[in-house]
This record gives C-alpha cells, structure tokens and sequence, in this order.
C-alpha cells in the first residue's frame, strides 16, 4: 500500500502545458529553412561562361577598338579588352570618346545592313518587331561583354508593354572597368546613339552603379535633357578614386570626373 500511494519526486510536464511551445520552435525551424533555401537558390546562380563563339566575337570587338584607338594592350583577353576601354578615354573629352565607341560599333556591321534594317524592318507595328528582335539578339549575342542577360518586359510611355527589354545581371563590363566614365561613354551613351540614329530603334540603358546591374529598354527613348547616370559620383572600387582621396582624405567629389 506504501508504495501504491507513494508519489514520484520528479514530474513530466503535458505536451498541452503552457511552458511548452511547440509552434515557437516550428517557426524557428520555419525561418532557418527559409534562409537555407535563399542561400542555396542564391549560390545555384551561375556565371556566364563564354564559349568559342563568345570568343571571336570578343576578339572581333577588340581589334576594331584597337583599328580606333591605335593602340593594343599587352594583357589577353578580356582584361586587355578592357585596358583599350580605358586607352579610349585618355586624351578625349568625354563627347570624342562617345563618338569613337559610335564608329566602333558601326564598324562591326556591313553599312548597306543597317541601312536596310532602318529602312525595312525598324518601322513595322511601330517599331515593335525591330525593337523585340534586337532585344533577342543582344541577350544573346553579348554575354560574353556583358554577363548574363535575359529578356524581359518594359513599359512605353504610351501605356504599352513590349518584350523588348534585356536586363543585365551583374554587368562585367562595368565591373572590371571599375569606372562610371568607361561605363557612360564607352557604352551607354554611344550604345544609345547607335540604336537609334543607326538602325532606327530607340533604346535608353538604366545601368545601376549599386550592384552592377543594368536594364536596356529597346522602344523607349532616353530621357531629356539630361541622364541622372551622367551625375554618379565614382564607384568604390574605383582605383583612381581611391588615389585621388589617399591624396587628398578630405575631398569629397558629387560625381565622376569622366561621366
């Protein structure tokens, strides 16, 4: 009988207790794999990775920069593709460069071809299948420059929508270049100028100086009078920016000197 009435020392607490809270420790196992997951789908994003093709459209590229420039860097590949960007810039005000990159790219097409683009192709629905078309082409054709691209939507300011866009990841050039003047008058600007004055399309690029990233809008025209990308001040990778502040820690510059 002592023992049918003896009552243990240590109890167990229900499940239904109010000290136990299952659901808290759900949710924290709720957040922790939802962190997982944005890491993994993160880490799964692959960089562009140039084939043979990539290649000769590179090289192409870069001898018709050097036929401009005069000049030919030491370096191979892509980085001494990038030193004639730079090389393009030394001794031009920011309007010759821009002009120079024109001629570049102009370089690269038959002249009877774009001729016949503007005049054939560029006003059918509107300029709609020209500004489509080109969107394709370019997502395609210059990831190699560029990074990985993919084709998206933009809107036209007459309400419309249009699979005419091309939204830059992570734009290479501009990050090995480390410049926003490189980035304005080497591509956009002169890039711009080309499309529309060239092959009849209107095109206005929104790069972002934060995370590298850029959008060609192909159908819209570039905002007047003045671009908002033209008054970005260096980026922080900047080497000559960051000379120019070990010189002077006290100089505080509202936007790049080459934009």
């Amino acid at each position: 009988m002592a023992l049918l009435n003896h009552r243990p020392l240590l109890s167990i607490p229900s499940l239904h207790s109010p000290k136990v809270k299952p659901s808290a420790r759900v949710s924290c196992f709720s957040a922790r794999s939802n962190s997982v997951e944005a890491v993994e789908l993160k880490s799964s994003r692959k960089e562009y990775v140039p084939g043979v093709v990539d290649d000769i459209f590179m090289n192409v590229f870069r001898s018709k920069m050097v036929e401009e420039i005069g000049w030919d860097s030491e370096k191979p590949g892509y980085d001494g593709l990038i030193d004639a960007a730079h090389r393009l810039m030394v001794g031009r005000s920011n309007s010759e460069a821009t002009k120079a990159s024109v001629r570049i790219l102009r370089a690269l097409f038959p002249p009877l071809l774009l001729d016949l683009y503007k005049m054939l192709i560029s006003p059918i629905a509107g300029g709609k299948v020209a500004a489509e078309m080109v969107a394709r082409v370019t997502a395609v054709c210059c990831q190699w420059l560029m990074g990985t691209c993919t084709v998206n939507s933009v809107d036209l300011p007459n309400g419309s929508s249009w699979s005419s866009g091309v939204f830059v990841e992570k734009c290479k050039y501009l990050e090995e270049s480390k410049c926003v003047g490189v980035c304005i008058n080497t591509c956009k600007l002169p890039t711009q100028t080309f499309f529309n004055e060239y092959m009849g399309i209107p095109l206005v690029m929104e790069p972002n100086f934060s995370d590298y990233s850029c959008q060609f809008k192909f159908g819209v025209s570039p905002a007047q009078p003045e671009d908002s990308a033209l008054k970005e001040p260096c980026l922080h990778i900047c080497p000559t920016a960051n000379r120019r502040k070990e010189v002077n820690a006290a100089m505080c510059e509202s936007r790049c000197p080459k934009a």
